[in-house]
């Protein structure tokens, strides 16, 4: 075992060894702050380490990252990486090569992005976990590798690796320890972003190895592909999901509210998350409300790939990314809309709206919004009779990175809460500056093993004590509801396990949720409460 504070990137290849344990976390707030309020670590099962890469830090976030059986598998899998590493540098259609470059080149080992990084600073600034050291990692790889001096004069020019098995599975599964919130590149005086350098990796593995987690991959893009939902929902169970809503909505609200299916010609193609519709379907439900109220001219698609805005392939895999991308637009297309809205997701808007627009052909191409300034908008012009005093509870916004950070749309829903809460505040920090829920880059719904531990306890740690924070002056009076605003389905499924996990809402009163779902319990017309926890 290896002390935290003496890890180099070249003690990754070191074999049979568990490189760091979790010793020192990062304190929580009040009242975590106080002994036996946190559950432990799980133990770590013996099958786990023979069967997968365990050894990097006790957790499996790679399931499908099996040991080799023999010397030939052992050396198979290491010239696949070493192959892809090439590919990725030198194929002049990725799409990410300029900033890939740049970043990999031009480190100054400043470590200002150290200190912009929740995971980091939750293990306790473990070194594992610093941002450049799977970066470094790969640099030595590469240098060793694919460089003249690196291949006759080795670690006189920092070349020091062993690359073999423990090397290259440490580093696929350091890549998935990884939120690629951006919150690095941010502060980086260059402008370099580690978080390309681990999504590459991710690539490689994926791309080059057919490696990656099922959640993602087999159950995320391959069934989305196959049946049009990463949910698997089919086409004859979302039309009966729809139907099932609109009798909920009247029966539950008065309200006579038809969803507009595969309109032609309308104004607004509205993409969900398809797992609102499983998890939480107050939200589709929050839109149609708004929607039909405000007077918009809008469609749900009942297509394959038209009723899931989800795109998994932004996280591991440019090809299933561009797959997914195109089926998208290609629906939007057929109906003519003028539009793509995107609900609350916020990996949605970045696939949709940014790396989308590199992959699809311009000729018939679709504009793709985000529905936060649409929001905005109807509240601004007074289409909606508003009630705060509905909502007097305190309330906090959770700021989604691809929203956010990586597209820049900030004030919109923070107008909104202003105008709709009366006991809204803010985290500290937010805005851009805002932690990632982590939850990012397919987190949310990686649960293999153990990995879970890693996502409640490490990686969205940071987001825990933020809200702890947030809510400090009624945290410890359970009479009091307190609410986290995250207008996105994939953080609202953190933000989900770490208040149950730690039991914050069953101990002191604190719930999650949308924006669209405050919306509506605001609205002067709702005459019983939308909330539940407010019935």
């Amino acid at each position: 075992m290896i002390d935290h504070k003496d890890l180099r990137p070249k003690d990754l290849g070191n074999p049979d060894q568990q490189l760091i344990k979790l010793q020192e976390l990062m304190p929580l707030a009040a009242p975590y702050d106080k002994p036996g309020m946190e559950p432990d670590f799980k133990e770590i099962k013996d099958s786990w380490k023979e069967k997968y890469c365990a050894s990097l830090d006790g957790f499996v976030g790679i399931d499908t990252l099996i040991r080799p059986k023999s010397k030939e598998e052992e050396e198979e899998f290491v010239g696949k990486f070493l192959n892809g590493l090439e590919k990725i540098f030198s194929d002049a259609n990725n799409g990410v090569l300029q900033p890939l470059l740049l970043s990999f080149e031009y480190c100054a080992k400043c470590n200002t992005c150290s200190e912009a990084c929740h995971t980091f600073a939750a293990s306790g600034k473990n070194e594992l976990y610093r941002p450049i050291f799977r970066s470094e990692v790969l640099r030595k790889i590469a240098k060793k590798y694919f460089t003249t001096s690196g291949k006759f004069f080795g670690s006189l020019v920092g070349a020091d690796i062993d690359v073999n098995w423990e090397t290259v599975a440490r580093l696929g599964e350091l890549a998935y320890r990884c939120n690629l919130c951006r919150r690095c590149a941010q502060t980086c005086p260059l402008g370099l972003d580690n978080s390309i350098l681990a999504k590459e990796i991710r690539k490689i593995f994926s791309q080059e190895m057919g490696i990656a987690p099922n959640p993602l991959h087999e159950k995320g893009s391959m069934l989305q592909l196959k049946t049009g939902s990463s949910t698997g929902i089919t086409k004859p169970a979302f039309l009966d999901t729809l139907e099932f809503l609109e009798e909920d909505i009247e029966e539950k609200y008065g309200r006579k509210i038809k969803f507009p299916l595969d309109k032609k010609g309308a104004d607004i193609l509205l993409l969900h998350n398809a797992g609102e519709f499983m998890a939480w379907p107050e939200n589709p439900i929050a839109f149609a409300i708004l929607f039909e109220e405000a007077g918009l001219d809008w469609t749900l698609s009942s297509e394959m790939m038209g009723y899931d805005n989800v795109n998994y392939g932004l996280w591991y895999d440019d090809t299933q990314a561009k797959k997914i991308a195109l089926q998208q637009m290609r629906v939007a297309q057929e109906l003519g809309v003028n539009r793509i809205v995107i609900g609350e997701c916020g990996h949605a808007h970045k696939a949709s709206a940014i790396v989308a627009d590199r992959m699809a052909a311009a000729e018939g191409k679709i504009p793709v919004e985000s529905c936060l300034p649409i929001l905005w908008d109807m509240v601004r012009t007074n289409r909606l009779k508003l009630d705060p005093g509905k909502n007097n509870f305190p309330v906090t916004l959770h700021d989604p990175c691809n929203v956010v950070r990586q597209m820049g749309i900030v004030q919109p829903q923070r107008n909104i809460l202003k105008a709709i809460c009366t006991r809204f505040r803010e985290m500290t920090p937010h805005g851009v500056d805002n932690y990632c829920c982590g939850g990012g880059s397919g987190f949310a719904i990686m649960n293999h093993c153990n990995f879970s531990d890693f996502r409640n306890k490490v990686s969205a740690r940071m987001k825990f004590k933020q809200i702890l924070g947030a809510f400090q002056d009624t945290m410890e009076n359970s009479e009091v509801p307190k609410y986290v605003c995250a207008p996105c389905s994939n953080c609202k499924g953190t933000i989900r396990d770490i208040l149950e996990y730690y039991q914050a809402s069953a101990k002191f009163n604190v719930h999650f949720g949308g924006l669209v779902e405050l919306m509506v319990n605001a609205l002067v017309s709702m005459e019983k409460p939308f909330l539940e926890f407010l019935e």
